[in-house]
């Protein structure tokens, strides 16, 4: 396919940029203004200079209209709260007294003031901050930041099109703030919040904007008629405005659907819509409704969520296809490149060959530029890179590392009976109560405690040569040492060792897995300042040795007490990486879970009797639209009792999960079989609680009772009274005591007040039980 010059040359552009910087400077900015090390006059200053930084990149590779408003200090639905006048009741005084101070607390909370909820951002590993609101909300509009962001962008010579999460998808991701009614639903707010939105638009306008982005992201999930039509008169209403900019309404993550018609015939300029793999159903709906006649499409054809290089040829052909649909068509890819790290050329221990099989934010916005430029000028204008990149998706195809046969048989011979335990759940839970002999509301903890320094530099040091591996050893003999003797002091009943050994949950079993790839510097942002470096899945999964055993059987030569094993579930592995796009998901799922099994297997060999198998991932990885759920949820529990199956019937089996919707799987949950689940249930109120016993879930579960996303310190008190929650909904010799999450990223005065807190808190309830 040769593409032919559109009427108007074709325009690069992006939705968002990686926010952290080449070294992670607003991590590290943010971190210090927390401590007391950074002024607020530093920390504006980093980010300004982030921001610039971005700008010119994107300019210099070509891109012709960048994005402002994107950045964030944490969190960009956090920012639009601010921007409507969405604050809680709780944290309006402190936001009062310092807006920085207080948009922080609204995120991390305070000793004596609750955070903002914190879920996933769609099916990604993003967080954001949960609006809280209420039939007595008042908006009001405060644009400060959204406009001092144009003007520093327009200040550079640039064409800039500043980005606002929709009043549709802001109101869809809200929740009820505390005290209101359960069925409350914020949508209902939507009059109320279009002229806020208006008196932003027309800040905007009055400071320069041409363009305005609209992402409206929750309309390509299953939406009722009313929610539909909510979205149509919301872009009725915006659209006839008078006094506004150019209105570009973008979507992302999947196909439009039924939302699609209603944006085509709302009085908007222009719309941003997903043509990758994903959503790919979104070209012939588009066509179907008779295309966007005079109006600007935005089409998003090079994938933002993953990091294998585009295939520009067959981008082309989608391009030329949608010349005929539209009045301008412009090249972008089909999201934020917020979810992908910044710059694959900074990798100097990757296989140049494989690197170039890899596109970070750098080289994703090169291939816009490219493709924009071929669908502008013809392909004969690209006929080099399009050589390279043909070149570069066959070495990658024909490359040894994606295929194993000896992997691929043995996933071929699995059979049902391989994912099933050999008792039910009734028999193996009278065995495991005998072999672990656990008290009434026995108290655990997630897996990891914090990360020091100390720990950090010890293996910085083991990868410099400045230390060995004994002494490396020795370093981490000697923490387990004290994270257990700290548990037994404290009277916690299922012990940890802390995995002071691993950098991470995910990339610590990548790096001893075959088909993965390790990278230095490809950090993402997953919520605030906590950035992970996602392993890229390459190629077929084996384990060549044990990864976990060594220090799970020293931590048990410690104590009496029951030990859990620590292994990061498949469905994660797979979520929390950059995986491979050449096979299903489920194929790539049962070769991870057969190396876990191995794992799962020598742990209870060498004398482990508790096994986490933590998925964190499941609901995250949940397909946004119904239809596709059931074949998801089919590969991804099979892959979690095919790593957990074959372990004695008093071998008890947990899972962990945290920091999502969980009442749209709680049959899922129910389907992996596993004896013990504890959830984040600390800031939804024991929601979660509510939802297995309106399923009926008949396992032992731990909501957790300590929120260790924020610094504050719960009092025994506060960690009762959720335990009682919990209680209400889950019968006592059915409910742990747990924290929410793992404690990797808190300091220890706070953990050691924390888990003595949520000791005491159990000791209190179960006297009161008895």
């Amino acid at each position: 396919m040769t593409a032919q010059p559109a009427a108007a040359a074709a325009r690069a552009t992006v939705y968002g940029y990686p926010r952290q910087g080449p070294d992670r400077e607003l991590k590290k900015a943010v971190e210090g203004y927390w401590k007391g090390r950074v002024t607020a006059d530093a920390l504006r200053e980093t980010a300004a200079e982030l921001r610039r930084s971005n700008w010119r990149q994107l300019a210099d590779a070509g891109v012709h209209e960048v994005p402002t408003g994107d950045f964030s200090y944490y969190d960009h639905v956090l920012d639009t709260s601010v921007m409507v006048g969405a604050i809680p009741g709780r944290h309006r005084a402190a936001v009062g007294a310092d807006a920085l101070d207080g948009y922080f607390a609204m995120a991390r909370g305070t000793q004596d003031v609750a955070p903002l909820e914190m879920t996933k951002w769609f099916d990604t590993n993003y967080h954001y901050l949960v609006p809280e609101l209420g039939p007595d909300t008042v908006f009001s509009a405060d644009s400060t930041r959204q406009v001092t962001e144009l003007k520093e962008a327009l200040a550079l010579g640039l064409a800039a099109r500043p980005v606002l999460v929709g009043p549709v998808t802001y109101l869809l991701l809200a929740k009820p703030a505390p005290g209101v009614a359960a069925d409350f639903e914020p949508l209902t707010l939507l009059d109320r919040l279009l002229p806020v939105y208006a008196e932003v638009l027309a800040d905007l306008r009055a400071a320069g904007a041409e363009w305005v982005q609209l992402d409206e992201p929750a309309l390509v999930q299953d939406r009722t008629p009313a929610e539909l039509s909510a979205a149509g008169r919301a872009y009725r209403d915006l659209g006839g405005l008078t006094d506004r900019p150019q209105l570009l309404v973008a979507s992302y993550f999947d196909r439009l659907g039924d939302a699609l018609p209603v944006l085509a015939k709302a009085p908007v300029e222009g719309l941003a819509l997903d043509f990758t793999d994903s959503a790919a159903a979104n070209l012939d709906a588009l066509a179907a409704v008779g295309g966007l006649p005079g109006k600007r499409l935005v089409a998003g054809v090079v994938n933002g969520r993953n990091i294998w290089i585009n295939d520009l040829e067959k981008s082309l052909s989608t391009l030329g296809t949608l010349l005929g649909l539209a009045g301008q068509v412009d090249v972008a890819a089909s999201c934020s490149l917020l979810h992908v790290p910044l710059d694959a050329a900074a990798e100097r221990d990757i296989d140049p060959q494989i690197l170039r099989w890899l596109a970070f934010a750098r080289q994703k916005t090169a291939e816009i530029v490219t493709l924009a430029r071929g669908l502008s000028e013809g392909t004969g204008a690209v006929s080099a890179e399009l050589a390279a990149n043909r070149a570069d998706l066959a070495s990658r195809a024909r490359s040894p590392i994606t295929r194993d046969p000896a992997v691929r048989a043995r996933a071929a011979a699995v059979t049902d009976a391989d994912g099933r335990r050999s008792q039910p759940y009734a028999e193996r839970t009278a065995a495991q109560r005998a072999h672990l002999g656990l008290p009434l509301l026995p108290t655990t903890t997630i897996g990891s405690f914090p990360q020091t320094t100390e720990l950090r530099t010890a293996r910085a040091d083991l990868r410099a040569g400045r230390i060995d591996t004994a002494g490396y050893e020795r370093r981490i003999e000697n923490e387990i040492r004290d994270v257990l003797a700290f548990q037994e002091k404290a009277g916690i009943d299922v012990l940890v060792h802390g995995e002071p050994e691993r950098n991470d949950m995910v990339q610590y079993f990548a790096e001893q897995l075959t088909g993965y790839l390790a990278t230095r510097h490809g950090w993402v942002q997953s919520y605030g300042t906590r950035y992970v470096r996602p392993p890229v899945l390459a190629g077929d999964i084996s384990r060549p040795h044990p990864m976990t055993v060594r220090w799970t059987a020293y931590a048990n030569s410690l104590t009496e007490r029951p030990v859990k094993g620590m292994l990061t579930g498949p469905v994660t592995m797979l979520a929390w990486s950059f995986v491979r796009d050449d096979q299903p998901l489920g194929d790539t799922a049962r070769q991870v879970a057969l190396a876990l099994r191995d794992e799962v297997d020598d742990l209870e060999a060498a004398g482990t009797s508790v096994i986490q198998v933590d998925e964190p991932a499941l609901r995250e990885t949940l397909p946004l639209r119904a239809a596709d759920r059931p074949a998801y949820l089919d590969w991804a529990t099979e892959a979690f009792r095919l790593t957990t199956a074959g372990v004695r019937p008093d071998t008890q089996i947990h899972t962990h999960m945290c920091y999502a919707e969980f009442g749209d799987i709680v049959q899922a949950i129910d389907d992996l079989d596993a004896d013990v689940i504890s959830l984040e249930a600390a800031r939804s109120h024991m929601q979660v609680a509510r939802e297995l016993a309106a399923h009926g879930y008949p396992r032992e579960a731990g909501p957790g009772v300590y929120d260790i996303h924020s610094p504050r310190v719960p009092s025994a008190e506060e960690a009762a009274a959720l335990l009682r929650k919990g209680l209400e909904a889950i019968p006592a010799e059915r409910l742990w005591v747990n924290p929410d999450c793992g404690l990797k990223t808190r300091a220890w005065p706070e953990t050691r007040a924390s888990l003595e807190n949520l000791v005491a808190a159990a000791r209190t309830v179960r006297a009161e039980l008895a």
